[in-house]
């Protein structure tokens, strides 16, 4: 079981979900990138992949060589402090970048709430160790009931099952960190919230 926790959270690793929100948004939802082209569509994806994956990644590398963090795992609390901000300038960067693009605004609104719940996610860590994990597939299920609630897309099946997945992978982090069943859940509803909040956000419907 163990080492097909480790995969599952490799996977839906939070560094990815920036980039599996906006690919899903594309897919699911019409409005969203109706006027980019195929084309347009997967180089927004690379920049933001640039932004949101290779920024951080390269970010924690350095932090490691540099002797501040002691793993990419940051298992101690006070490590994850540094990288959550320099994540959430990363967001605030994909966030403007969608704003220039052809996009709909509920596109740039998702990273909008992915940077705040990276902000609260970094003011929690400095009490109590919060799920990161969870804070981005969260993130996920909130944008996607988001686009739901806004665009009517008949998306309830697949928020069931990112709902599922999300207690897949809760048990995958209590299998595989020293995380508890709380800071996991209170992980997944940061995200959902945030992201929800802010998609919906200005709707006049």
């Amino acid at each position: 079981m163990r080492p097909l926790a480790r995969l599952l959270s490799i996977v839906l690793h939070p560094l990815f979900m920036p980039v599996y929100t906006l690919a899903l948004a594309m897919e699911i939802d019409p409005f969203v990138a109706f006027l980019l082209p195929m084309e347009g569509r997967w180089l927004t994806l690379a920049m933001v992949t640039v932004m949101t994956v290779a920024f951080p990644l390269t970010s924690a590398l350095l932090l490691k060589r540099a002797g501040v963090v002691k793993s990419l795992e940051m298992h101690d609390r006070q490590e994850r402090i540094g990288p959550y901000v320099m994540t959430m300038v990363y967001y605030t960067m994909a966030w403007y970048l969608l704003q220039q693009a052809p996009l709909d605004l509920t596109a740039s609104r998702m990273f909008a709430g992915a940077a705040i719940a990276v902000a609260i996610t970094a003011v929690i860590t400095l009490r109590w160790k919060i799920s990161a994990h969870l804070v981005g597939l969260g993130g996920l299920i909130g944008a996607v009931a988001g686009l739901e609630h806004v665009h009517g897309l008949g998306a309830f099946p697949l928020i069931a099952g990112l709902i599922v997945l999300a207690g897949v992978l809760g048990s995958a982090r209590l299998l595989t960190s020293d995380h508890t069943e709380g800071q996991v859940i209170a992980g997944g509803m940061l995200g959902a919230v945030c992201t929800y909040a802010s998609v919906v956000a200005g709707w006049n419907g």
